[in-house]
């Protein structure tokens, strides 16, 4: 599993043109699952998001996380980080989970970060969807369960 965290002061998702889910300072997750995760991927991922420290203390250091700062989350689930691009040109996503697979592990993760006291607004799965943020810093922090 690939979770793509960015620190936003703002972040919203828009499908049609109406707006789905926004959040102000927080994170903007995008979550990439693969064929072979299981919850045991997500439980890693529920256990250090809410903990990791990129926020700014008084002194303007890295310090806090987004609990200590009252954030909250927008998740997009995001198949497309597991391209797979060394042939051709044209990427494959064989071995991003199929829906099947993906959704219930997509709802757990966001359902997991909820249970931690976070505000967690998401995108539709499998939608077309507009995102727009502002990245704070930037600040973005790449998780691979694979690489524990």
């Amino acid at each position: 599993m690939r979770a793509v965290i960015q620190r936003v002061s703002q972040a919203s998702v828009t499908i049609n043109e109406q707006v789905i889910g926004k959040i102000d300072k927080g994170y903007m997750i995008l979550l990439g699952i693969h064929e072979e995760d299981t919850q045991e991927d997500v439980d890693y991922l529920i256990r250090k998001i809410p903990l990791l420290r990129v926020f700014e203390d008084a002194e303007g250091k890295m310090n806090q996380s987004i609990q200590d700062i009252g954030g909250s989350i927008l998740s997009i689930s995001q198949f497309t980080l597991y391209a797979d691009t060394k042939k051709g040109n044209r990427p494959s996503f064989i071995k991003a989970a199929r829906p099947e697979t993906a959704i219930p592990l997509y709802d757990y993760f966001n359902e997991g970060l909820r249970q931690q006291g976070l505000i967690v607004e998401t995108g539709e799965f499998g939608g077309d969807m507009a995102v727009a943020l502002v990245n704070d810093g930037p600040v973005t922090i790449i998780f691979d369960t694979k690489n524990k």
